[in-house]
């Protein structure tokens, strides 16, 4: 399952002005972020934690910035 990335990729930017920035703060590369942003490699439970932490979010925000799933019939009507 794909989940919607440009909520969580807005508040990073919001938080630090880039990805790389970000990156950063987390003690990783950019390009990983990135990876992680696309669906390309996964994000662990910790890692959810310590961007929460570092976004200054809510935990109870965690579904809405992680999990929100891409609807694929969004795709569909924009097709036809």
């Amino acid at each position: 399952m794909e989940f919607k990335s440009a909520k969580l990729r807005g508040r990073i930017v919001e938080k630090y002005g880039s990805l790389t920035e970000f990156a950063i703060a987390t003690g990783g590369s950019s390009q990983a972020i990135g990876q992680k942003l696309s669906g390309k490699v996964g994000i662990s439970r910790e890692e959810i934690i310590k961007w929460t932490e570092l976004l200054e979010l809510d935990i109870n925000d965690i579904p809405t910035y992680f999990f929100t799933p891409i609807d694929c019939s969004e795709d569909l009507v924009k097709e036809e």
